[in-house]
C-alpha cells in the first residue's frame, strides 16, 4: 500500500506541471515579473509535515515540501535555504522563465494597471467595474487564480493533504500565503484532511484548515457541518474555499466566493467535477 502522502503529492504534481493552473508552471508573478512558489503536504497519521516557500527553480514544489518532512530535521523551509536544500536532493530543477506563460506576463500587466480591479471570476465586482474586497483593509490591486490542492482518505481512514500555488498576480516579493502553513492552508490528522484556496490572509487569521478539524474534534461536528461553520464563522470578510475528507470516508468542500474548481473521485468509480454552487 502506498504511503498515505503519496498520493496527494502525485496529484498535485500532475498539476503543477499544467501552465492552466496556479502552481509550478502558470504561476502568479511577483510585481517583479518573477515568480516565488509555496507548497506543503501532511499525513494526518502521525501529524508528520514539510513545507517550502519562495522557491523559483523547483519544477515541483511539492516534491521539495515531502522531502522537508522526509529528509531533513524540519517542518519549513523557505527560498535561499529552500532551493539548496533542493539541489542537495536533486530534485528537478528550472530556470526561473520555464514557470513563466505569456498569459500571466500579461495578466501582471492588467493588475499594475489597476488599482482596484481583481482580474478572477470567483470576485463579484461593483458596477464601475472596481473590486468591494480589500485584503488587511487595503482595496485589492491583485489577480488571484486557483492555488491547487489535494486531500485524501484511504480504506484505513489514514487522511493526508497537499496544497500548492504561485500566491498572489501581482504581490509583493517575499509575501507568504497560506498555502506553505500547517493549520492555515493544509492540515491532516486522525479525523480529517483539508487543503484551502483564497484570500491567503484571511485564511491564515482563520486558521482555516486546523479549525475545520478542531470542530469536528471539540464539538463533535461531523465533517460537512465543520466545513460549513468554519466557512461561515472563521472567514470574516475574506474569500476562500477549502476541500476535505474525514477518516470516515466523507467529502466535503465549503467555499464563500462565487466558485471553486473542484473534483472527486472513489475506488468505488465515482467522479464528478463541479465549479459552482
Amino acid at each position: 500500500m502506498c504511503h498515505s502522502s503519496e498520493t496527494p503529492m502525485r496529484l498535485v504534481r500532475e498539476l503543477e506541471t499544467n501552465p492552466l493552473f496556479n502552481s509550478g508552471r502558470g504561476s502568479a508573478l511577483t510585481a517583479k515579473g518573477t515568480v516565488e512558489m509555496e507548497a506543503s503536504i501532511m499525513d494526518g497519521t502521525k501529524r508528520r509535515c514539510g513545507a517550502v516557500s519562495g522557491v523559483s527553480t523547483v519544477k515541483n514544489p511539492v516534491s521539495l515540501a515531502r522531502l522537508v518532512m522526509e529528509k531533513s530535521p524540519h517542518s519549513y523551509l523557505g527560498f535561499s535555504g529552500a532551493e539548496e536544500f533542493a539541489r542537495e536532493q536533486g530534485v528537478e530543477i528550472e530556470e526561473n522563465e520555464y514557470f513563466i506563460t505569456p498569459d500571466n506576463v500579461g495578466m501582471l500587466k492588467l493588475a499594475k494597471e489597476s488599482n482596484t480591479i481583481m482580474f478572477d471570476y470567483r470576485i463579484p465586482t461593483a458596477e464601475n467595474g472596481k473590486s468591494p474586497l480589500k485584503m488587511n483593509g487595503l482595496p485589492m490591486s491583485a489577480y488571484a487564480p486557483e492555488t491547487v490542492g489535494c486531500v485524501v482518505v484511504d480504506n484505513e481512514g489514514r487522511c493526508a493533504a497537499a496544497t500548492s500555488t504561485g500566491g498572489l498576480m501581482n504581490k509583493m516579493s517575499g509575501r507568504i500565503g497560506d498555502s506553505p502553513i500547517i493549520g492555515a492552508g493544509t492540515y491532516a490528522c486522525e479525523v480529517c484532511g483539508v487543503s484551502c484556496t483564497g484570500e491567503g490572509e484571511a485564511i491564515i487569521r482563520g486558521t482555516l484548515a486546523r479549525e475545520v478539524a478542531a470542530v469536528m474534534e471539540y464539538k463533535g461536528f461531523g465533517l460537512q457541518e465543520a466545513v460549513d461553520f468554519v466557512i461561515k464563522h472563521r472567514l470574516d470578510e475574506g474569500q476562500a474555499g477549502l476541500i476535505a475528507v474525514s477518516s470516515k470516508g466523507e467529502v466535503a468542500y465549503g467555499f464563500n466566493c462565487n466558485g471553486m474548481f473542484r473534483g472527486v473521485a472513489t475506488q468505488d468509480g465515482l467522479k464528478e467535477v463541479g465549479i459552482w454552487k
